[in-house]
């Protein structure tokens, strides 16, 4: 069992790994945090640099917390929803949490397509957590 966690380099990725760390330590399960990227000619160095470099910089603070976890970077061509869903399935996730951002007052009327999916498609309860202001 595990909370996975979805994470990407923005305020709401950073409110869903808090929220993430929260319930996985609550709970008393490890922590998988999952940052997918589908890849391909839109992918580059860049891309790749700056992902180790903020996985380096979660991994420093979970390990000084002492926290049970593990960072899965992942390009796999795959669009980043099925990876999360698929990473929850195989870690046999009891929790699922991303970051929402917030919308227009027409974006209220339909929820982002990435989280509607996960929401529809996950196995397991889905916690959806919004950035501070």
């Amino acid at each position: 069992m595990a909370v996975v966690v979805g994470y990407i380099p923005t305020p709401e990725g950073r409110a869903a790994l808090a929220a993430a760390r929260s319930e996985a330590k609550e709970r008393n399960l490890k922590l998988i945090v999952v940052n997918s990227f589908k890849g391909g000619a839109s992918f580059t160095a860049e891309d790749s640099i700056g992902a180790d470099s903020e996985a380096d910089g979660i991994r420093r603070e979970l390990t000084a917390e002492g926290a049970n976890f593990e960072i899965l970077t992942l390009v796999r061509g795959n669009d980043p929803t099925d990876d999360l869903i698929q990473v929850a399935e195989e870690h046999n996730a009891s929790l699922i949490v991303i970051g929402l951002r917030r919308r227009s007052p027409i974006g209220k009327l339909v929820l982002g397509s990435n989280a509607q999916r996960v929401l529809l498609e996950a196995d397991c309860p889905v916690l959806s957590v919004k950035a501070g202001r």
